[in-house]
């Protein structure tokens, strides 16, 4: 796959460093700020497109006719093509060139975007939903794998603020996507309905591509290899198998078929662990599973996927059948939330170098308690509880999120050998993917049961105190977790 945008590559090296390109402590060099900016757009893309459709579904859904069944896919296509090739894509960076890759990988995503905004019927905005997430799936590894190289272990303050900034994009911007899917899709700019959803990402991805072969600097492991193909037939059939019934199964009632797709999908991947163990160039380094930090990380990052899969979409629903807000009202309490995710964010920046793992860990802990304020809230108040009055645990929330995402994706990776740069960000990017179906899963067993299907408001808000209690227990086992982590950014695990 050519293309004009990638000719006259500069010579590839393996460990471009930002505090040697700046000579000081103080400031960045200003390449490595824009290279930060750019790959934070591209990561905001994403995590947008994820969620930005969830607000347009009744226009989408009657602007083309589409049924029940189609509009689930317009995000299941999507979430299962990137969840299906993030190994893989974290991979082709280590081979042939993080940089090239990702560019390549935006550029799918852009063209993507621009058929879903063109679409004449649901097929075909499907078909362009998924070459969206395959796109997404080869772009979104080489992110982390760029700035692990790009911001050397060894200048902690310049690399905590990156993965910070990192972190605060992440949980922003799944928190504001359900919010401008709304307002764009309200607003019916030039009479386009829907369609500027899409269409918004054309400039921003042509932006990104022509800036990131300006100002990212190209990276690959030292010792290039064939891509293992019968690897990534192993782990992708593993990964299709295991999130398709959990993405699915809950609408269908948990038909027997899901539960022999998950026991092959738990075969499959044994078999391909097995397979890796005698390759020497293997899809994925069973290396890093050796390394206690990774493990760690790789484990509270699934967690984070399974709460947020289980709280926001549950929390949605209690917001306007629990308390009868409008879409516009719950949209304003998602905004509270990226406020607080944003102050979380410039603590992290900058204290993670200082203080390390209590960083993350004290964010778990504010969470805890912002689950539990927010469920004696909910007891007292019942169904007169004002956005107003709910600011503080919501804000509490926020500020968790923002001070854990950054810090744990760092800390995570901070002894990952470079060369497995892209295979290590393919695998925690799966993770989070991967917990996002298990949360969502969840949802029928701590949610929808307890409704029992009844609109009532009273049984959305005591199946919502249902949920809080699982999200608070699933942030203190991230907690506890964390203590895998090395006590200081900058320093190598106990």
């Amino acid at each position: 796959m050519a293309s004009p945008a990638l000719e006259n590559e500069p010579q590839h090296t393996t460990e471009p460093s930002a505090h040697a390109a700046s000579g000081t402590d103080s400031t960045m060099a200003m390449a490595a700020k824009i290279a930060l900016v750019v790959v934070l757009v591209a990561e905001l893309m994403d995590v947008l497109d994820q969620s930005v459709v969830l607000t347009a579904i009744p226009t989408l859904q009657q602007s083309l006719g589409a049924s029940p069944a189609a509009v689930q896919w317009l995000t299941a296509g999507y979430a299962l093509t990137l969840a299906l090739g993030l190994i893989t894509g974290g991979r082709l960076g280590d081979a042939y060139g993080r940089r090239r890759i990702f560019l390549i990988g935006t550029t799918v995503f852009t063209l993507a975007s621009l058929l879903c905004g063109l679409a004449t019927g649901a097929g075909m905005l499907i078909s362009a939903r998924v070459l969206q997430g395959g796109g997404a799936a080869v772009m979104i590894p080489q992110i982390l794998a760029t700035l692990h190289v790009t911001f050397d272990a060894a200048d902690a303050r310049h690399r905590s603020r990156a993965f910070a900034l990192y972190g605060a994009v992440l949980s922003v911007g799944a928190v504001l996507g359900p919010v401008l899917g709304g307002v764009l899709t309200e607003a019916d700019l030039l009479g386009l309905g829907w369609r500027p959803i899409f269409l918004i990402n054309v400039p921003i991805g042509l932006a990104v591509i022509i800036l990131g072969r300006k100002f990212i600097t190209e990276s690959t492991a030292p010792k290039a290899a064939r891509l293992d193909l019968t690897g990534m037939l192993l782990s992708a059939s593993a990964v299709v198998l295991i999130v398709f019934p959990l993405t699915e199964g809950h609408t269908h009632h948990w038909p027997l078929w899901s539960f022999a797709m998950l026991g092959t999908g738990l075969l499959v991947l044994g078999v391909f662990v097995r397979h890796q163990r005698g390759k020497k160039t293997p899809l994925v380094a069973l290396s890093l599973f050796e390394n206690k930090a990774f493990c760690g990380g790789l484990a509270a990052q699934m967690l984070m996927g399974l709460l947020s899969g289980l709280f926001f979409m549950t929390w949605t629903l209690y917001l306007q059948r629990g308390l009868g807000m409008s879409p516009l009202q719950a949209a304003a309490a998602f905004v509270v939330i990226a406020c607080g995710e944003m102050g979380g964010a410039v603590i992290a920046m900058r204290t993670t170098g200082r203080h390390g793992r209590r960083v993350p860990q004290a964010g778990a802990l504010f969470a805890v308690a912002s689950m539990a304020l927010y469920g004696l809230q909910i007891s007292d108040r019942q169904d007169d509880l004002t956005l107003v009055a709910m600011a503080v645990p919501l804000l509490l929330l926020g500020l968790a999120f923002g001070t854990i995402g950054g810090p744990l994706a760092d800390m995570s990776l901070a002894e990952v050998p470079h060369e497995n740069a892209g295979s290590a960000s393919g695998l925690f990017n799966t993770a989070v993917h991967l917990g996002i179906a298990l949360g969502t899963a969840l949802t029928a067993l701590v949610f929808f049961s307890a409704t029992g299907g009844s609109p009532a408001a009273a049984a959305h808000r005591d199946a919502f105190t249902g949920v809080l209690r699982w999200v608070g227990g699933a942030f203190a086992l991230m907690w506890a977790l964390m203590f895998c982590l090395p006590k200081r950014a900058n320093s190598r695990a106990d």
